[in-house]
């Protein structure tokens, strides 16, 4: 057991304007099963990359233990090699029994080390490379975002795996996972940084707690501030009032007054003056004490999506559809049924590769042309219909197509880049970002502005293909409470088990019937 000790860790990107880390102190134990929470950009891939010393930083970070990261870089050389041929260039001294050993813990065969590595799903890749993280002794592990891209199968094992084990920084938004595989958290709150005993859920309600308490102890000094205000602009005026009086007398009304009470009334008005400086004082600690209590408050800004009516309740039809590859005997699935109503949040779920993109690629097609028969190598076989004249807003779950600026993606797009912009500070993406080029992005900003333009798209259907993959916490719950208060109808792959079970109306499961 060892311990990580941070001092007054400031970082900032080449040609940044705000740090990212500014005299940040923490310590953490390596012993930890430890959550990694914050706000997309906030820096957490940032601190990771820090530990692992890939970037120069001022103030210190000590510790005496080795770290490794998830998820290993393959280099193109190796994709067409089986993983067994180079374990030791993914970790140093790397035994291929000990990866085995960990192979099995996830109830996975080793015979997946053995095939070529571009063969291997999502699933399997992400399996083989954390039997290999853990697969070392005594190293302190970083791992990033395990489940992005994970159908739900594969997300319960690696959930199931990753609880036994201890020693890591687990990187991820998904609020099921960190609640079962975290003793404690480490949160990057907007002015802030902490370290709590818990789990996710117990931290937020500890949060949830401390700002509603931080936002009425707030009320008090609004109130306090009111009265201060009230106060001192009462005297300041009582002070110019008897400032006036020092010259001059009327000397019937004022016929016991002589010149010498200018002195007296000089001395009281300064005391009155004194006074009034001193609530202003006063008045500015308060609000300075006030800022301070509201710095950390999570107060997302109410989003707004603009759902069209369609003239008929039933928007898509599919009855017995499937879909092959030509010349493939057996199909991507088949005999798949169901009907998308006004009103319905429609989530598709099953393995990955089951052919739930395809599904949804398959309906944007009949949408724009309504064709059958062969589309992009697939054949079509039974019946889909999808409703004629139907406005679909679409999230893509690849965004590699993003690049350039938010002002040229709004051009090609024919959006309004005010609101675009509106929309994404709403999802709490820094001003600061306007001005680079989408290429500079992390994940989780790219699918904000997807959602963003989205939102911003007013549409009868709208389809979301795995659209919170890197999405943080915060930023999910957000989209929780828009789509259950404006409840657009919804066509969603989504693998965020919290998110399908507050969200769907309906559960379609596809995978072909021979699996």
């Amino acid at each position: 057991m060892a311990q990580i000790e941070v001092n007054d860790l400031t970082f900032y990107y080449e040609g940044s304007f705000d740090n990212i880390f500014e005299q940040v102190s923490f310590s953490i134990d390596t012993n930890w099963k430890l959550g990694f929470i914050g706000r997309n950009g906030k820096g957490k891939t940032t601190f990771l990359n820090l530990l692992l010393g890939k970037y120069e930083y001022k103030g210190s970070i000590r510790t005496s233990t080795v770290f490794d990261y998830f998820p290993y870089q393959i280099q193109q050389e190796f994709m067409e090699a089986c993983a067994a041929d180079f374990l030791e260039e993914l970790k140093v001294n790397c035994e291929a029994w000990r990866v085995i050993c960990e192979l099995d813990k996830m109830k996975v065969d080793a015979e997946v080390l053995y095939r070529p590595f571009r063969t291997l799903s999502h699933g399997e890749r992400t399996k083989v490379m954390l039997a290999v993280l853990f697969s070392g002794e005594n190293d302190f592990l970083l791992i990033d975002e395990p489940t992005n891209h994970l159908d739900q199968e594969s997300r319960e094992t690696v959930k199931a795996y990753l609880a036994q084990k201890k020693g890591f920084i687990l990187v991820s938004h998904d609020r099921d996972l960190l609640d079962a595989c975290i003793d404690h958290v480490l949160v990057l709150n907007r002015c802030s940084i902490e370290v709590q005993n818990g789990n996710f859920t117990s931290w937020w309600e500890n949060k949830r707690r401390k700002d509603s308490f931080s936002q009425m102890e707030n009320e008090k000094h609004r109130k306090e501030i009111e009265k201060l205000k009230k106060a001192s602009e009462r005297t300041r005026q009582w002070a110019d009032q008897n400032e006036k009086t020092k010259i001059g007398f009327h000397p019937i009304k004022e016929h016991d007054r002589s010149i010498a009470t200018r002195a007296y009334i000089g001395a009281k008005t300064k005391k009155m003056q004194s006074r009034v400086k001193q609530m202003e004082d006063r008045i500015s600690r308060e609000i300075e004490e006030k800022e301070g209590l509201l710095q950390d408050i999570e107060s997302p800004a109410e989003l707004k999506i603009m759902p069209l009516q369609y003239h008929k309740k039933r928007l898509l039809l599919a009855d017995e559809y499937g879909l092959r590859y030509e010349d493939a005997r057996e199909g991507v699935f088949d005999h798949l049924s169901f009907e998308l109503y006004q009103g319905e949040r429609v989530f598709l779920t099953g393995k990955n590769g089951c052919g739930k993109s395809s599904l949804i690629k398959s309906i944007l097609q009949h949408s724009t042309d309504m064709t059958e028969g062969t589309q992009n190598g697939l054949v079509e076989e039974g019946t889909l219909r999808v409703a004629s004249g139907l406005v679909i807003s679409y999230i893509n779950q690849d965004t590699s197509f993003l690049k350039g600026t938010i002002s040229e993606f709004c051009s090609r797009r024919q959006l309004d880049e005010s609101l675009l912009c509106a929309i994404l500070r709403q999802l709490d993406m820094e001003r600061a970002q306007f001005g680079k080029r989408m290429e500079e992005y992390s994940e989780g900003q790219k699918k904000k502005v997807l959602i963003a333009a989205s939102l911003l798209t007013p549409a009868h259907l709208y389809i979301w293909d795995e659209p919170l993959n890197y999405i943080d916490v915060f930023s999910r719950m957000q989209m929780e409470e828009l789509l259950l208060t404006y409840q657009p109808t919804m066509l969603i792959v989504e693998h965020d088990v919290r998110f399908r079970e507050k969200i769907a109306t309906k559960i379609v499961p596809i995978g072909n019937r021979k699996n």
